[in-house]
């Protein structure tokens, strides 16, 4: 009797079946090799080897929605200015090159390598020095903005590092930034010095800042203790109340890592509800093994898309479900999930995202989508117009108490949009690609670049690749 392909028979153990076939590179030597991603019981794994070093498997999706339901098509939105010259091919040769598929929709700028933190793992191996005489100057940076402007137009900036706030000169690198043409401008810091420093953070924001990408780990000091190398929650929640003092715009950033934060997803959405409408949102990042990191990670360790999503709905039923995400509209499909929300005077979430029902979707054109969502994380993630204090009590829903929507859907619109204004939130989430779980064929889609000493657009995660011996294809070079 034969059996259809790809189905087990009756007491064996469950069949693989072949997801896809793409490119990889060798965790030691970074040689490009082939890939497959392989379904077993509902989990899909990258499989890859290389002659010299061994074979891999490393889990990349668990659970629902499946990983070939979730998609998004859309048509490619291939970079027009060019900004590197192929010779070895992806991933050897960003710039970014012809054969990468989208445009990038957000830039980081690393002004500074420096930071006052240490924490165990981090991208970009940051040292703690307090001076770097390495650290681009104002001319630079100031080329850095028209070779971004010239490539992908006024796209969102992200001001990194290193931690940024330890440049004295950072008010000035976003008035520059503002001067150029961008209207939307982040920091992406610890917030220890704008919890210090009062007043700072009113600088920022004086110079033009939208939003600070605040990293927040958690709801207990253990968490930071064991993430960051010290208690920070007092810290973090200092930072929040001189941003809403502001006017400044917050995102909440949790890097999570399974077993030790990922029971208090939960935890952490609540409190961005609480403190909206200053929180404008959370957007989760599993960890990545960038940069510094002592040891290879266990599979054990690897929380993925799906994962988020059941921790989020199984901790936070009450808040949202899982059809209130979606595949992105701009990378790859297997790159992110977000869901768009209203902040109800209750204290609940009401979703304004489409479902995720996907099946009768078309093609979407990839740079319609790339502007769309431009607008959309700078509209959302931009501080509220009308309220710049968290924990304020959060206006009635509609004159004389009426609520602005019920089962049957809006019933004060003027009230509702006025209440968007101001209280939309977001959570979304961005599993970035290590050297163990890297898929070209997802490299290819990226939309998220850091601009890179001489000039060009790499895509972060090709940024920062760091093999197991401390190898990278970019970053320090």
């Amino acid at each position: 009797m034969a059996f259809a392909p790809g189905r087990p028979r009756v007491g064996d153990a469950p069949a693989a079946r072949v997801v896809k076939r793409s490119e990889s590179l060798c965790p030691v030597c970074l040689k490009l090799v082939e890939a497959t991603l392989m379904e077993r019981d509902g989990e899909v794994f990258l499989e890859k080897s290389c002659g010299e070093h061994g074979r891999w498997s490393v889990p990349v999706w668990r659970g629902d929605p499946r990983y070939e339901d979730w998609t998004r098509p859309k048509s490619p939105a291939h970079p027009e200015v060019l900004y590197g010259r192929v010779e070895r091919g992806c991933p050897f040769d960003c710039g970014l090159c012809a054969a990468h598929r989208q445009y990038p929709c957000s830039v980081l700028l690393e002004i500074t390598n420096r930071c006052n933190l240490g924490c165990p793992v981090c991208f970009a191996d940051t040292p703690r020095h307090p001076i770097r005489p390495d650290e681009p100057d104002l001319r630079t940076i100031s080329w850095w903005y028209d070779r971004v402007m010239d490539a992908a137009g006024a796209c969102s900036i992200q001001l990194s590092g290193g931690e940024p706030t330890l440049r004295e000169d950072l008010p000035e690198i976003v008035a520059l930034g503002v001067k150029k043409g961008f209207s939307f401008i982040q920091v992406n810091t610890n917030g220890i010095l704008i919890a210090d420093r009062p007043g700072y953070a009113k600088l920022l924001r004086e110079a033009g800042l939208s939003t600070v990408f605040l990293q927040f780990d958690g709801t207990e000091d253990r968490i930071y203790t064991e993430l960051r190398g010290r208690p920070l929650l007092d810290v973090k929640m200092a930072a929040i109340e001189e941003c809403g003092a502001a006017g400044l715009g917050v995102v909440l950033v949790p890097t999570l890592v399974a077993g030790v934060n990922t029971g208090d997803i939960g935890s952490i959405l609540r409190l961005a509800v609480k403190l909206s409408p200053v929180v404008r949102g959370v957007h989760f990042q599993p960890l990545s093994y960038f940069g510094r990191y002592h040891v290879a990670p266990e599979p054990a360790r690897r929380f993925t898309l799906p994962e988020v999503i059941a921790a989020i709905t199984g901790q936070a039923g009450d808040l949202c479900d899982r059809w209130n995400f979606l595949p992105p509209g701009t990378e790859n499909d297997h790159c992110s999930f977000h869901g768009s929300f209203l902040v109800m005077s209750d204290g609940h979430l009401k979703a304004t995202s489409p479902s995720a029902d996907l099946c009768c979707r078309g093609t979407s054109d990839g740079r319609e989508g790339l502007q769309r969502t431009v607008s959309t994380v700078a509209r959302q993630w931009s501080p509220a117009s009308s309220c710049c204090a968290p924990g304020i009590p959060a206006h009635r829903d509609a004159p004389g108490g009426k609520p602005l929507v019920s089962d049957e859907g809006v019933i004060d619109l003027d009230a509702f949009l006025e209440r968007g204004r101001d209280f939309g939130f977001s959570i979304s989430c961005m599993a970035f690609q290590d050297v163990w779980n890297i898929d070209l064929d997802r490299l290819r889609d990226c939309c998220i670049s850091i601009m890179s000493r001489d000039g060009r657009l790499i895509p972060f995660c090709a940024y920062n690749l760091t093999s197991e011996t401390g190898q990278t294809l970019y970053r320090g070079r």
